[in-house]
């Protein structure tokens, strides 16, 4: 869209001189912003008398060209070239970038993802060795689980204006290149508080690499176009936590537990690599502001060599700046005449600061949970779905260890059923709706195109997490059955999960849009809080209220929430209209 005027009296005034003069129509960006009075007095004289002309760009603005290209070719002014004209490329919109880009970008945001969930649990396998080590409790020991978990949920609250102004990819660059640091740290540590302190700068480093990534996502793809690759983040977040004590268990088998960082440095170093230099910008108004100011630059350098005047696209011309490198001769001149031209980006007007950010960071987050019901809900539903994902760290090994007699890489290997369960599951989420969409009533077709249609799906499959919860609990307690039946309990209760974190994080982007960021902020702090604290009191729920009593107890509460999706699907139009900010960006659109 071209710049538009924040003035209607300035276009008559122009199209009173045009007519007053009875010239030919010709075409110019309306003029947002102008920051000139468009004086025709101004105007009628020679370019570099002209007062410069603000206006906002957008991607899709035409750009003007510069105006000795409509004088005889070869023209050089008091005998100096012109200057080179930019490459714009590198600042096109990444809403236009070109599938194998964007899946490259999806691919290499996800990999990362699954090795931040990866250092989430691995931990866990080493636990028996640091208990040894440094004399502390089992208990004080998951505390390492609880300070990562502590500083992936409080970190982006600082972190994300950093991104609205700088962009994703430094953000990215800086957290991941100390996110290696902490690990080293946590590597070879002599001291047990070194740990704790390392592990939550780890979570607190990482954490950018899970909640950015959904921004990313945003950034490159339109709503209706997201759900592969959300599908694909989600299934990285999970099936990296069950990666993590996979792997490790058979890394604290045969070695000591420092060999658990060691393995996680050298592959983190590695993807942090990837990022540094095959990472874009995908933050559209970053992009946009950069673009601007390499305009700027290209017209400031235009004048300092006596080239003054610009000339906005006609049909007699063949190109622009705009779509080539190097804009060509006008197949014919033009009547326009020149203008001084300077761009801004209306974001960067409407920026503040950045403590004011951080200010809104820390407060809109909480303020929505407390009085957007949908958010807190939804918060509390997904709290518990990821708090349960965690406590298996701490219940697998209890009850294979109890039950079976396990070994720690024996306990490990069980986590590849949530393994196997995610990768079945992301392919079942990226298709469901492509598969079962034709055979739907016509009223069931159009729920699938309100934020309400996230939900429909996950109403029936969220119950997977309450059943997988029982299961695995109740037919772990019995040494007669086959360990591998609740080891399935464990898969069907992943993909509940999955259905759940995937059902949230789009319900809540498509119903908040612009305040969506606060709201998954919110979720996201209860959640890994929540999480983190789980594993503490895991063995002594489990001893006390036996395995049985307790997949019972978790299983109720599972199904207890598996209503939220159900209400929402059934009244939640109603809820939103009631909520003041759904309704306002609902009336906005």
């Amino acid at each position: 869209m071209a710049a538009t005027n924040l003035s209607t009296d300035r276009v008559n005034e122009l199209e009173e001189f045009r007519k007053s003069h009875e010239e030919s129509p010709t075409r110019k960006p309306s003029q947002k912003g102008s920051s000139s009075s468009m004086d025709p007095k101004i105007i009628n004289t020679s370019p570099e008398h002209q007062e410069i002309q603000w206006l906002y760009l957008e991607f899709d603005t035409e750009l003007p060209q510069p105006a000795y290209l409509s004088q005889p070719q070869g023209t050089i002014n008091n005998g100096t070239s012109p200057p080179d004209p930019p490459n714009l490329k590198d600042y096109e919109s990444p809403f236009t970038w070109s599938p194998f880009r964007k899946r490259i970008m999806t691919w290499l945001s996800c990999i990362i993802t699954l090795f931040t969930a990866f250092n989430g649990g691995a931990y866990t396998s080493g636990i028996d060795q640091m208990t040894a080590e440094w004399n502390v409790s089992r208990v004080a020991a998951l505390l390492g689980i609880t300070t990562f978990t502590a500083g992936f949920g409080v970190a982006p609250m600082f972190l994300a204006p950093f991104s609205e102004i700088n962009g994703r990819r430094p953000v990215f660059v800086i957290t991941g290149v100390l996110w290696v640091v902490f690990q080293i740290v946590c590597g070879v540590t002599p001291t047990f508080a070194g740990m704790l302190i390392n592990r939550f700068l780890s979570g607190a480093m990482s954490s950018t690499f899970s909640t950015m990534v959904g921004g990313v996502v945003s950034d490159i793809y339109h709503a209706k176009d997201r759900n592969t690759a959300m599908t694909l983040f989600t299934a990285a977040a999970i099936a990296g936590s069950g990666l993590g004590p996979l792997v490790c268990g058979f890394i604290a088998q045969h070695t000591t537990w420092r060999w658990i960082f060691y393995l996680q440095i050298i592959i983190d170093s590695v993807l942090i690599g990837f990022v540094v230099f095959f990472f874009k910008e995908t933050r559209g108004s970053v992009l946009l502001s950069r673009k601007a100011k390499k305009l700027n630059k290209y017209y400031d350098a235009l004048e300092r060599a006596g080239y003054y005047g610009l000339i906005f696209p006609s049909s007699t011309t063949t190109s622009s700046l705009h779509m080539t490198e190097k804009p060509t001769t006008p197949t014919a001149p033009t009547n326009q005449r020149p203008q001084r031209i300077r761009y801004k980006v209306l974001s960067d007007e409407e920026r503040t600061s950045l403590l004011t950010m951080i200010k809104i960071s820390l407060h809109r987050p909480f303020h929505m949970l407390f009085t957007e019901p949908v958010v807190f809900f939804f918060s509390l539903w997904i709290s518990f779905s990821w708090a349960v994902l965690y406590l298996t760290f701490t219940a697998v090994p209890l009850i294979y260890r109890t039950t079976y007699g396990f070994t720690i890489q024996e306990v490990g290997a069980i986590f590849t059923a949530l393994v196997v369960a995610t990768i079945l599951f992301t392919i079942i989420s990226i298709y469901q709706e492509t598969w079962l969409y034709p055979h739907l009533p016509a009223k069931h077709q159009q729920i699938l195109q309100t934020p309400e249609g996230r939900l429909y799906f996950a109403c029936i499959e969220s119950a997977l997490l309450p059943i997988g919860c029982i299961w695995f609990c109740i037919t772990g307690a019995y040494s007669s059955i086959h360990w591998i039946v609740p080891a399935i309990g464990l898969g069907i209760a992943t993909m509940g999960i999955f259905s759940i974190y995937l059902a949230v994080f789009n319900y809540l982007a498509d119903s908040y849009h612009r305040y969506a960021s606060s709201a998954l902020a919110a979720q996201s702090f209860c959640r890994n809080m929540l999480a983190g604290a789980f594993p503490l009191f895991s063995d002594q729920m489990f001893n006390t209220m036996t395995f049985q009593g307790a997949g019972g107890f978790l299983g109720g509460i599972g199904f207890l929430l598996t209503t939220v999706p159900w209400v929402l699907l059934l009244f939640g139009p109603q809820i939103r209209a009631k909520s003041r900010l759904a309704s306002d960006i609902l009336k906005k659109g």
